[in-house]
């Protein structure tokens, strides 16, 4: 994490997750808005918004001090950051090596397009895949957290 903690993704079993691929640097940013909303509406109902700052597109800041220092100060950012890492490529973090196998509406499956997409991995087990234009409040969003939510 970010704060140096360290999780294991069974720490957040039985909830439901949006997995985000972040940057800092990037004109998709101001959606860290919308996620942090997400975050306070539904985070008493078994959700939660995980982060991954990640350099794989070159628009994150340098360092986890930085980009933790950024999300507090800019966003007010509550939901746990993972550490940066790389979305895409050879050294792809092992959860979006699963993560990347998940199909999106148009059943496309494959590497990160861009920052911010997002990943809704639902309490057992299911991901559903939006792209990154796709807004953290859009209908579709929205709609699959409701219907998903563990309590």
């Amino acid at each position: 994490m970010l704060d140096g903690s360290t999780k294991d993704l069974g720490d957040f079993q039985g909830k439901l997750l949006m997995v985000v691929n972040v940057a800092s640097r990037c004109g998709l940013t101001p959606q860290y808005e919308a996620l942090e909303e997400l975050q306070k509406k539904y985070q008493d109902r078994g959700f939660t918004v995980i982060g991954v700052p990640s350099g794989s597109f070159k628009q994150e800041l340098k360092d986890d001090d930085q980009i933790a220092e950024y999300c507090s100060t800019t966003w007010g950012i509550s939901f746990p950051m993972l550490q940066k890492a790389e979305v895409n490529g050879r050294k792809r973090h092992p959860l979006y090596k699963e993560l990347v196998k998940a199909k999106d509406s148009k059943g496309l499956a494959g590497p990160v397009m861009w920052n911010f997409e997002k990943f809704l991995i639902t309490p057992t087990g299911e991901i559903m895949r939006f792209r990154p234009t796709t807004k953290p409040d859009a209908e579709e969003i929205i709609s699959a957290i409701e219907a998903n939510l563990p309590s």
